[in-house]
């Protein structure tokens, strides 16, 4: 998700992911605080979804997507997970050890709601801060692709 939310493994520590994509190893030490970037800055990852999806196609009756609800407790480091995307946003990734992977959620889903307001057509950065700037405890609402 944008800033100081946790993204994946590496080396053991939690890694965090500045607005822009790219990803550090470190913690947060507060709502305006900067942590040093490890020595391995990872560049910005590329997309985990195989092809474009529209929100009519999410919305579609009867289509591919199934709705789901989870409840992310975010622990003194973070949610555990990375949204990227521009309406719909997805999960683009999901630290295995964290409070989102303990919930439920999984990559490639697209967030619905936060906190009961839609989000479908709002970029990752206004979804991060939404869930950064309110409770430690999130509602998502999220479609996930149904098996074929």
């Amino acid at each position: 998700m944008g800033p100081r939310t946790a993204g994946g493994p590496q080396g053991g520590a939690r890694l965090r992911s500045h607005s822009d994509g790219s990803r550090y190893g470190g913690r947060s030490l507060g709502p305006h605080s900067h942590p040093q970037p490890s020595s391995a800055v990872l560049s910005n990852p590329k997309s985990v979804l195989k092809r474009p999806v529209s929100t009519e196609e999410l919305q579609r009756p009867g289509g591919r997507y199934v709705r789901k609800s989870f409840t992310v407790v975010s622990d003194a480091v973070g949610w555990g997970f990375v949204v990227r995307g521009n309406g719909p946003c997805h999960i683009q990734a999901v630290e295995p050890s964290g409070p989102a992977a303990a919930a439920g959620l999984k990559v490639r889903q697209f967030v619905v709601s936060v906190n009961g307001l839609n989000v479908l057509s709002l970029d990752y950065r206004t979804v991060s801060h939404l869930i950064l700037t309110g409770p430690r405890s999130v509602v998502m609402e999220v479609m996930e692709e149904t098996p074929h």
